[in-house]
């Protein structure tokens, strides 16, 4: 594999959504996401208030006490630290929105946060340190922003294995032992002790890891249930009138910047209302869905992820509409042989040994049309040419006044 290659594949690894032309389901996405990565950095921002006033009044009263002289000059680190976390905080609030889609982004800061508190805990005593909490924190926001659990239950072994290390280090006598008043300070060389809160710390951040994504994965499923339902039919699992018109606009903007070609397809069923007479509503219904699965299947996934993003819908009873993107300007012998292998496609489809064939009508941007209203009114003018010629055929072009009179 070349090298050009194995960047594109490493940036598409680190990248939430990676496509040149995402579509809206990608914006969408990413919108959210960058939604959802501004809370949290305003959340940090509370957090890191929080910390640096419980640090000064605790030191304060720690110092008025008079139990722990000194403890201002042994502040020095990390209060250097609060600062990193400052500095590397404001740098992610002013870049959030340029790199929410990058994955990675997200990763480095928790795993920033976990070595600060690190060094917090081994300051403020080790095996004594309230500030072991924290990573509590780290693992709740791991959830609320990483997509996937093994990507959640990394973070928290992280934290884990920097907390047991902290004390590892002490027990073993690498690091001097930080001494804190109004605690027996000999705990941290009791291999039992250090063992057992090394082990709790593990218990208490795999359950704070199982249940965020736990949560989180029952709010994204519902999240995503109702967005699906605001864009879908709900007979076909196609997507509706509304979000095709939206994205046929969206289509034809992308394609007047990059001087590219679009093409509308419109397909209607053949005699779907004498159908519906001879066999019923249900089976009606049922060959809706059947020509749906046909047409899905035609459509199928993009070989490259970038080019050929084709939208289906269920335009409406019968009728069903496609976006084809990447057709070349002024030509429309793509979109037609696109549309035709859906033809033979809806044609070859058996519902118990009942079939039905469809009339299409395809135009092409910029030839038939400019806009998406002009783009869908050429496609349409086609689509009654197909059917006034007998149906289960392909027309493309606009279709003159003239010609429609002759029909």
């Amino acid at each position: 594999m070349n090298p050009g290659r194995l960047t594109k594949a490493f940036a598409r690894r680190i990248r939430i959504s990676w496509r040149q032309q995402p579509n809206q389901s990608d914006i969408d996405a990413l919108d959210a996401n960058v939604a959802l990565v501004g809370l949290v950095v305003r959340v940090r921002w509370a957090i890191v208030a929080a910390l640096v006033a419980f640090s000064i009044v605790g030191a304060a009263v720690y110092t008025a006490d008079g139990s722990f002289g000194g403890i201002w000059r042994r502040m020095i680190v990390p209060a250097a630290a609060l600062g990193c976390v400052l500095l590397y905080n404001t740098y992610y609030q002013l870049n959030y929105r340029r790199f929410a889609n990058i994955g990675v982004f997200n990763v480095v800061q928790l795993v920033l946060d976990i070595v600060v508190a690190s060094l917090l805990i081994y300051y403020s005593g080790g095996v004594y340190s309230w500030f072991a909490g924290m990573y509590l924190l780290f693992v709740l926001e791991a959830a609320l922003i990483l997509p996937t659990a093994i990507q959640v239950s990394s973070i928290a072994v992280a934290a884990w294995l920097s907390y047991s290390a902290v004390l590892a280090l002490v027990y073993f006598r690498v690091l001097p032992h930080t001494t804190m008043p109004f605690v027996n300070n000999d705990l941290q060389y009791a291999r039992s002790y250090v063992i057992v809160r090394s082990l709790w710390e593990l218990t208490v951040l795999g359950g704070a890891a199982g249940v965020g994504t736990m949560l989180m994965r029952a709010v994204r499923a519902r999240e995503q249930r109702l967005a699906a339902e605001s864009v879908l039919d709900a007979r076909t699992g196609l997507f509706n009138r509304v979000y095709y018109r939206a994205e046929l606009a969206r289509e034809v903007e992308r394609a007047r910047r990059h001087h590219r070609g679009v093409s509308v397809v419109l397909a209607d069923i053949d005699g779907f209302e004498r159908f519906n007479t001879m066999f019923g509503v249900d089976a009606g219904n049922a060959m809706l869905v059947a020509v749906a699965d046909a047409m899905r299947a035609v459509v199928g996934p993009a070989s490259s992820g970038e080019a050929h993003l084709v939208t289906v819908a269920r335009y409406g009873g019968e009728e069903f509409a496609l976006v084809v993107p990447e057709i070349a300007p002024g030509e429309s012998s793509e979109g037609v042989a696109f549309a035709e292998g859906m033809r033979v496609r809806v044609g070859a489809v058996r519902d118990e040994d009942r079939s039905v064939t469809v009339s299409i009508g395809v135009s092409a941007y910029p030839s038939d049309g400019r806009t998406a209203a002009e783009l869908i009114g050429a496609a349409d003018s086609a689509l009654s040419a197909a059917k006034r010629a007998g149906g289960n055929r392909v027309v493309a072009g606009r279709v003159s006044s003239a010609e429609e009179d002759e029909g």
